[in-house]
């Protein structure tokens, strides 16, 4: 890691006693946390498994019963005295280093625990109608062995770029449906991004495509400068000769240091070309399989390698092995709020701190391996909250189009150096400092990450324009909390939860 073999000279910093709970946590995470996650996890398995047994007609009747409880909730709340409206999800649940301030001061819980279920796969149309707490295990699981997943990538853009209607919940109890062209089009624009602070999502529908059963992944070693790596990153999925045959299903990047990194490119491969004689099929889902970052990193000694990988298990790679399967989704319990206000202060965590940038925007960074995914942002017929840099497509780089600019998504897996070396380190302004980096460069950071912006210069990154008209219109304000209050870090006093009832009324 460059930061460790180039340190700052930093004071060291004085442990205590949260330091030596967090070096010592690993025997409350083996002996009661992973025993009781392990079981919670078999028994959410086994109710999913349930779930598809049942039939879409049962589930849609099911669905149709919880719907009608949570507009029964929200139409008994009493403005007066309950405080805003957010889901009843324990924090604990949740992945990521963000706390949920907000719960912790007054509010309204409406409980969409049991909305899980995958309600229909409609081939015919190639849509899945889903609730929102399915996850991307239950969706894989049912759609690949039928050759239809979702889809999201530089290909296709973010996944809300694949949601053809959300059915959702408004403040007065209304049951909606948004589309691109219906009544509430500007909903449907509005809903990406807004964290739950325009009503209560109950339902979606995403598009399918079709693909094979392996996904042929290559793994080409890139060394040079930084300028070199990136463009050895740009061509892995923008081929410089325009061949659109050339362009790759799907795209990753691992830089290992300012001067070493991995791209792979996938193509979907039938099962008959996965088991020719001389090709290596790689079961990245096994439990005991090495994180796949580190796999990856491989191909700098071995040079350019090609295997195929089954594809739900290439969807999960970075999920599947036991290694990764443990933290954070299983340690998470073991986390305090004191540590957590700890660690935030003191480390940089961009590992949930999903930044994205342009790809003519550029930074030189100390904290290595870090993991790029590039995806088409698109331009819509309205603003919403993101959007491409205005006038992109006048001097179009690399991977874009003239309907869309290429991001990329970027993610830092590891701990800065000083923070190895016991030194002093401001993780707090080391976080502001890259937030203002993003919005002087139109890069953007989703508000589910650790966040240290003020709400002015929260919004300077994000559009609220149409947002807060949608806010107004469905008569959010007063019942759903705003997104900033809902990202602000700190818990929440009285004062605010007041003047978040009423602010803009």
């Amino acid at each position: 890691m460059s930061d460790l073999e180039a340190p700052l000279v930093r004071p060291k910093r004085k442990k205590i006693w949260v330091d030596y709970f967090i070096q010592f946590r690993w025997i409350v995470v083996i002996f009661i946390v992973l025993p009781i996650s392990a079981t919670l996890y078999i028994l959410t398995y086994l109710g999913d498994v349930w779930s598809e047994t049942k039939s879409y007609e049962k589930r849609q009747k099911e669905h149709d019963q919880n719907v009608n409880k949570v507009i029964k909730r929200l139409k008994g709340r009493d403005a007066a005295k309950d405080g805003l409206v957010c889901t009843a999800r324990k924090p604990w649940i949740a992945v990521g280093m963000r706390n949920v301030d907000y719960k912790r001061a007054r509010h309204f819980e409406v409980d969409l625990s049991a909305f899980r279920n995958i309600l229909k796969i409609d081939i015919d149309r190639m849509i899945a109608r889903v609730e929102p707490l399915v996850n991307m295990g239950q969706i894989s699981r049912v759609t690949v062995p039928m050759t239809y997943p979702l889809l999201f990538s530089h290909v296709h853009g973010l996944f809300t770029d694949t949601v053809e209607a959300y059915e959702i919940v408004l403040a007065g109890g209304e049951l909606v449906r948004a589309t691109r062209d219906n009544e509430y089009s500007d909903l449907f624009y509005a809903i990406p991004w807004s964290q739950g602070t325009l009503g209560l999502l109950v339902a979606a529908e995403i598009r399918l495509i079709h693909i094979k059963e392996y996904m042929k992944l290559t793994y080409i070693p890139v060394k040079g400068d930084l300028q070199t790596i990136a463009q050895g990153y740009m061509d892995s999925f923008a081929p410089r000769d325009g061949d659109p045959a050339k362009i790759p299903d799907f795209v990753e990047g691992m830089v290992y240091s300012p001067s070493e990194g991995v791209m792979m490119t996938g193509k979907y491969a039938s099962r008959e070309e996965a088991k020719k004689k001389g090709n290596k099929i790689n079961n990245v889902g096994w439990w005991f399989k090495p994180w796949f970052y580190q796999y990856a990193q491989t191909a700098l000694k071995k040079g350019e390698f090609v295997e195929y990988i089954p594809t739900r298990e290439y969807y999960h790679r970075h999920t599947s092995s036991l290694s990764l399967f443990l933290r954070p989704l299983k340690v998470k319990p073991s986390e305090t709020t004191t540590m957590k206000c700890m660690l935030s202060k003191t480390c940089l965590f961009l590992s949930t701190n999903w930044v994205m940038l342009s790809n003519g925007s550029t930074v030189k960074w100390r904290y290595y391996p870090l993991w790029l995914c590039p995806h088409k942002l698109f331009k819509q017929p309205v603003k919403s909250m993101i959007s491409p840099e205005p006038g992109f497509e006048y001097e179009m780089r690399q991977g874009d189009t003239e309907d869309a600019q290429m991001y990329t998504d970027v993610g830092v897996y590891y701990a800065p150096g000083p923070v190895l070396r016991g030194e002093v380190f401001d993780g707090v302004e080391a976080v502001r400092k890259m937030e203002q980096w993003l919005i002087e460069n139109h890069g953007y950071q989703p508000q589910y990450a650790v966040s240290e912006l003020d709400e002015r210069s929260f919004w300077r990154m994000l559009d609220a324009d149409l947002y807060e008209h949608c806010r107004r219109k469905n008569k959010a304000i007063g019942t759903f909390m705003s997104i900033y209050y809902k990202s602000k870090k700190g818990r929440k006093t009285e004062k605010e939860v007041r003047l978040n009832h009423f602010v803009h009324k």
